[in-house]
């Protein structure tokens, strides 16, 4: 029992606990796990919607939104497909185009977000309808098509557009590794610990020390770029880059970030409930074609879990927080602190 209620403290506990729901919800629907789990399809739309969903989350665990993803997501495929696919320019400048125009979006949603009033919310709602209107103005009138050409040479095909066997995608493995380093980042370093802070509250973490101005803009660059990253590596992976696309990520990130354990008030979250979080989602999404589900169920499933997740969370975060009350001691109650934000108490 004890092991379980500590289990329950945990960020990640929401995104674990509906991931089991969900099998045990296709198993009753008639499929089979084994050739659920050797799949491609929602493992590939894990990986793209991953790399992106990470971000926005810490971004939600500081307290912030970034909703530009949906527009960033198409910039990215068309730096690239115009720099190296209509200029014909080495790939590199193509890549370095894709990751250049993340980190300039990202400046400029984190600095006017640290200078107004405004909400996140409302600045990143601009930046992703302008940068709508910049990729379709600048793809009309610079090739006069919605729709550019791109053969990537065999390095750049190997490292962020080829199938791993008939059908998995590499971007599986920047995904693996895109986690790994954000979960050392955010759960073992002290950046970690500020981002945590702030989600609490900007102004008793600015008291403490912690640039919280920089941190801001970091992690808006750090959103923008994974978005446009991906892009790059669509475009790669299809030889093509499409003016549209990209929008249903806005909402698939936030779904997967809220059932992976993130509170939308801030300060409450982990990179490993995101991970589960971002599974459960896909699996429902693509895992509901191996079952006898009527696919027009999966948007309900999707709904429910979200709402479950919602509650949960708070839940878990309430017994995380009221773990030690009554027993007194500082060195607990700091203790109890760490398991609600997925830290160690230092």
């Amino acid at each position: 029992m004890d092991i379980f209620l500590a289990f329950l403290r945990r960020p990640f506990a929401a995104s674990v606990l509906s991931l089991i729901g969900v099998l045990i919800l296709y198993v009753i629907g008639g499929v089979e796990l084994g050739k659920l789990a050797g799949a491609a399809s929602w493992l590939n739309l894990a990986a793209s919607l991953g790399i992106v969903a990470i971000p926005v989350g810490m971004l939600m665990i500081a307290g912030e939104l970034d909703i530009s993803i949906g527009a960033m997501i198409p910039a990215g495929s068309m730096a690239t497909a115009l720099i190296s696919g209509h200029y014909e320019m080495p790939m590199i400048f193509g890549v370095l185009g894709a990751l250049g125009i993340g980190v300039v979006v990202g400046l400029v949603n984190g600095i006017l977000t640290i200078r107004t009033t405004v909400p996140s919310l409302i600045i990143t709602l601009g930046t992703l309808v302008a940068m709508q209107g910049i990729i379709l103005s600048a793809s009309v009138l610079l090739t006069g098509a919605a729709s550019v050409p791109l053969t990537a040479p065999d390095w750049a095909k190997s490292m962020f557009g080829s199938l791993i066997g008939p059908s998995h995608q590499v971007i599986i493995f920047w995904w693996l590794l895109f986690t790994a380093v954000l979960w050392f980042v955010v759960h073992q370093s002290r950046y970690g610990n500020w981002i945590f802070a702030m989600g609490g509250d900007h102004e008793s973490a600015r008291n403490a020390g912690i640039p919280v101005n920089r941190m801001t803009i970091l992690l808006f660059v750090l959103s923008a770029t994974s978005a446009s990253f991906v892009g790059m590596c669509l475009a790669i992976l299809n030889n093509s880059a499409q003016v549209s696309g990209g929008m249903n990520y806005i909402f698939n990130a936030i779904v997967s970030v809220v059932v992976g354990g993130t509170l939308l008030t801030g300060g409450f979250g982990s990179v490993i409930g995101i991970f589960f979080g971002t599974l459960t989602f896909a699996i429902v999404n693509q895992g509901i074609y191996f079952t006898d589900i009527d696919r027009n169920w999966s948007n309900l499933i999707i709904g429910v879990l979200l709402l479950v997740a919602v509650a949960m969370n708070e839940s878990f975060r309430k017994l995380a927080l009221s773990a030690v009350s009554g027993k007194g001691g500082k060195s607990k109650q700091n203790a109890a602190q760490g398991a609600a934000t997925g830290q160690s108490a230092r």
